[in-house]
């Protein structure tokens, strides 16, 4: 009997347990519901309000004051004809020479605390007669020039100012292709209205692109593409990773041909290379790029190509080699045909300057000539040497 009664206990206790915990749940579960529910876009909205401040906007406002407007004047000499532009009268009134200031902008670089600024050669340009550099701070300098090297488009200049903002010097041989960069510049002198460069956010797109030697002489070969927009006035500026290090200088853009704006597909010169050229114009004030290899050459023609029976129709003949030359110590002999230099297909003598340009070669530097001689070919080394 008093079994009984204890278990009839035990099973009222955990029926009132039960029903106690049935009711909390539900109690919860209502107060729940009616709690108002936020959207994942609230959510989003909340985020971006808090932390606007990212890793972009930080490295802009940390390179910006190390960015300037560059503005230059220089001469342009132009003919006006004094008569009615008859040949007749031509000969008796020649044209009047004229000289007429030309104005440009670009962007630079600064990249030492004493003043040193990086921008394009053709920024510079030929003739300048007056370089004004142009802060965030708004202050104006005449800049000197410390030295401009036109083969590989790069400008050396100088400002009187100590204590300058300027930018680290990144590695361009660790840039990672679809990595975040910044281009930062002056595009269509936009600088000049509030003092702050312009800047576009993309990713590398490329990198190792060999553009040759262009119309203009200048070499442009490993450069750095990215779809960060670039424009006119552009040239310059800075591509920036997302550590704010300098790892190129915007220099040229590809706008299709009906469009002289970006479309996305800009270029850059890789920052190792700058400084290789910098360094040297620090010191020297210029790039020493002469050089002779010792050899004098003619262009085949059919004659000579079915007088010797050489099996190509292209390459050049040594006709001379200059005694004490650098040539002249190797196993090159007159009469034999260059058919290439460094693995590059020798047509006439502009194409053994391009080799050694593109590849940006100078005295001391050595070549491969592939030869042929008597029905064989050979490799030989040569070494350019300064003129005499």
């Amino acid at each position: 009997m008093v079994n009984s009664v204890k278990n009839n206990l035990k099973t009222l206790a955990l029926i009132l347990l039960f029903t106690t915990i049935i009711v909390l749940i539900s109690h919860n579960y209502s107060l729940i519901k009616n709690i108002p529910k936020t959207t994942n876009k609230q959510i989003i909205n909340e985020n971006i309000t808090v932390n606007r401040q990212n890793a972009i906007t930080g490295l802009i406002k940390k390179c910006s004051p190390a960015i300037v407007g560059i503005h230059v004047t220089r001469i342009q000499k132009y003919a006006q004809k004094s008569y009615s532009g008859d040949p007749f009268f031509d000969n008796f009134f020649p044209p009047t020479i004229y000289n007429k200031k030309v104005n440009s902008m670009g962007s630079g670089v600064i990249i030492s605390e004493n003043g040193l600024i990086l921008t394009n050669a053709h920024v510079v340009g030929k003739e300048a007669v007056e370089i004004v550099v142009t802060l965030t701070t708004g202050e104006n300098f005449d800049a000197e020039i410390i030295g401009i090297d036109n083969l590989s488009d790069i400008a050396l200049l100088k400002i009187k100012k100590k204590n300058c903002p300027f930018l680290k010097i990144g590695n361009s041989d660790e840039i990672i292709i679809g990595e975040w960069v910044v281009a930062l510049g002056n595009p269509f002198g936009l600088f000049d209205i509030n003092f702050k460069p312009v800047a576009t956010i993309g990713i590398v797109s490329s990198i190792h692109l060999n553009f040759g030697e262009q119309k203009s002489g200048r070499v442009y070969q490993d450069m750095i593409q990215t779809d960060a927009s670039i424009n006119s006035g552009n040239s310059g500026g800075a591509l920036v990773n997302i550590f704010g290090e300098l790892i190129g200088i915007n220099t040229f853009i590809f706008s299709g041909n009906s469009s002289s704006g970006s479309i996305g597909i800009g270029f850059s010169i890789p920052i190792n290379r700058i400084m290789e050229i910098t360094d040297e114009l620090e010191k020297n004030g210029q790039i020493d790029r002469g050089f002779d290899t010792g050899l004098i050459i003619q262009v085949l023609n059919p004659y000579i190509i079915n007088y010797l029976k050489i099996p190509v129709k292209y390459g050049v003949i040594i006709t001379n080699i200059k005694e004490k030359s650098s040539a002249s110590k190797t196993d090159l002999q007159i009469g034999d045909v260059i058919l290439e230099i460094n693995d590059k297909k020798i047509k006439n003598d502009s194409d053994i300057y391009k080799v050694i340009n593109e590849n940006f070669l100078r005295a001391g530097d050595n070549i491969i000539l592939t030869i042929w001689r008597d029905g064989k070919t050979y490799k030989i080394n040569l070494t350019l040497e300064k003129f005499k």
